[in-house]
């Protein structure tokens, strides 16, 4: 074999390999986050939600943020205190730079104070959702 199959052969691999990772976490909650952010009600224009808050970055020609919407819209819905809000990346620079959003959607789920506890990139299931919702809301002050 010629030394361009080789390669040829190590790149489809290669590609093969970095696909199924990227599919495998694409919409997963990521653990703990670092450096704790916090998100005031002035930045998503609105109030933030009594027991946790659903923070969607979306832009115009996204597909899997309508995807992301809707199963966000779904969870606000059936669990009480808990408020939905899409932001559009482009026109909220300053703040996709601050909380490093480097693609859409990401999904941060916020706690009743505004702590980013949990951060997702990519379309998430709505049981991820629900899960992550969970870590928010034991986390809120007595």
């Amino acid at each position: 074999m010629s030394l361009g199959i080789w390669v040829l052969a190590g790149a489809v691999v290669a590609g093969v390999v970095l696909s199924a990772l990227k599919t495998w976490a694409d919409g997963r909650f990521r653990g703990k986050v670092e450096d704790v952010e916090r998100v005031s009600a002035d930045e998503v224009g609105g109030e933030l939600g009594e027991r946790a808050t659903l923070l969607q970055f979306s832009s115009a020609f996204c597909a899997p943020c309508r995807v992301t919407r809707r199963t966000l819209a779904e969870v606000e819905g059936m669990v009480d205190g808990v408020r939905h809000v899409e932001l559009d990346a482009e026109s909220h620079l300053e703040l996709v730079r601050r909380l490093d959003i480097l693609r859409t959607p990401t999904t941060l789920v916020l706690d009743s104070t505004g702590a980013v506890v949990k951060r997702a990139s990519g379309a998430p299931r709505k049981p991820d959702v629900i899960a992550a919702l969970a870590t928010a809301i034991d986390r809120q002050p007595n």
